[in-house]
């Protein structure tokens, strides 16, 4: 047996073998070494040692108040920043019995939906940039992740952390053909995740690290990672916030749950995505009003406990809010679906041989940030 470490991102063992997913994958930010015990070329044991970069959000939030939390909240899964951001406020506002305007409620689950394209299409270029290399799907994958970003700039000025969400509302409407350049967007990430679909398809992936009901239950698996296993665990339709519940979205399930199966799971979603989306921009069309609702320059939380879930790009994030009546917080606790996958790599790495190490990687969506928060 030997004892091998590998790295993703920027090595903090200097002998450490790197695993690159390529240029667009989230992986590339941020560190997160893997300790492999292998015999034979196959894999016996694993040791996920993430928290380089642990930087103590949760103690922040302590000391922000319930404005600034805002802005902090979304930079710890930045590849769907919206998302953290939303979340925050869903708890806050929740906490607080305040409601959202109309054309706000539906414009945040837009946002969020873009959100989860962007973040869909980030993991699922590993296929094309590392495990099926193809330089045209890789090329066209990337222009459209910018002009994923260029809406999310378009609206509110910052490419990648939009800090669009205040408490009972937005900062400001989309502008005019906002939404008709939204779905356009989306009709080519649906384009796309079909023909990095065809490419997994051709090239018959091996059956490597499947993950059993068992561990999901055990490691808190949701999101795409327990969908591609069978699992039909989404938030969106079981526990409705936002109006997702007069969608009902509905998405396929793998049933083969290896490493294959979860990397087809992303590519699945997009098209019923893309859907929602179609839905949300002729709703927004017609629908007019404010975006945000006025409150008092401090605002205090009464005191109590309050919890929120939503259905993030990676599976289920929750936000439990304990509240002594301040203007801060007096906890802030989140559950975030990036620690939960890199946790269960270690549960099923052994048996994968080591030269299919890195498709068991990029199968469980993780954001470094979102790990180490």
């Amino acid at each position: 047996m030997s004892h091998t470490t590998f790295t993703l991102g920027a090595a903090l063992t200097p002998s450490a073998h790197r695993i690159d997913l390529g240029p667009e994958h989230p992986s590339r930010a941020g560190i997160v070494d893997i300790v492999v015990t292998e015999g034979d070329g196959i894999i016996t044991a694993a040791q996920v040692r993430p928290g380089a970069i642990h930087r103590c959000v949760e103690k922040l939030f302590e000391v922000r108040d319930y404005r600034q939390i805002l802005s902090l909240a979304n930079r710890h899964d930045w590849q769907a920043s919206f998302v953290g951001e939303l979340g925050a406020a869903l708890v806050i506002e929740a906490a607080l019995g305040l409601e959202t305007p109309p054309r706000a409620t539906w414009l945040r689950t837009m946002l969020a939906e873009l959100a989860r394209l962007s973040s869909h299409l980030a993991f699922l270029s590993a296929v094309p940039d590392a495990l099926v290399p193809d330089v045209a799907i890789s090329g066209r994958l990337r222009l459209l992740r910018r002009d994923l970003r260029g809406l999310v700039s378009a609206h509110s000025g910052n490419r990648v952390h939009p800090m669009v969400v205040r408490l009972g509302g937005l900062a400001l409407d989309v502008p005019p053909g906002w939404t008709e350049r939204a779905v356009a967007v989306a009709h080519a990430a649906e384009d796309v995740a079909a023909e990095v679909d065809s490419l997994m398809a051709a090239a018959d992936l091996p059956v490597v690290a499947p993950l059993s009901r068992a561990a999901i239950a055990d490691f808190g698996i949701t999101g795409p990672a327990a969908r591609g296993t069978g699992v039909d665990l989404d938030l969106r339709r079981l526990q409705p916030y936002l109006v997702y519940g007069d969608l009902g979205p509905e998405l396929p399930v793998q049933v083969g749950g290896d490493a294959a199966s979860r990397l087809r799971q992303w590519a699945a979603e997009v098209g019923p995505t893309v859907r929602l989306v179609e839905r949300l921009a002729a709703t927004l069309d017609d629908l007019s009003g404010e975006v945000v609702v006025k409150l008092p320059k401090i605002v205090r939380v009464p005191e109590g406990e309050s919890y929120v879930a939503t259905e993030g790009p990676l599976g289920h994030a929750g936000w439990f809010l304990v509240s002594r009546g301040d203007k801060v917080p007096w906890r802030l606790k989140l559950r975030t679906a990036s620690f939960a996958n890199l946790s269960a790599l270690e549960a099923v790495l052994p048996g994968t041989p080591i030269d299919h190490l890195p498709l068991a990687v990029a199968s469980f969506g993780y954001v470094v940030g979102d790990v180490a928060k």
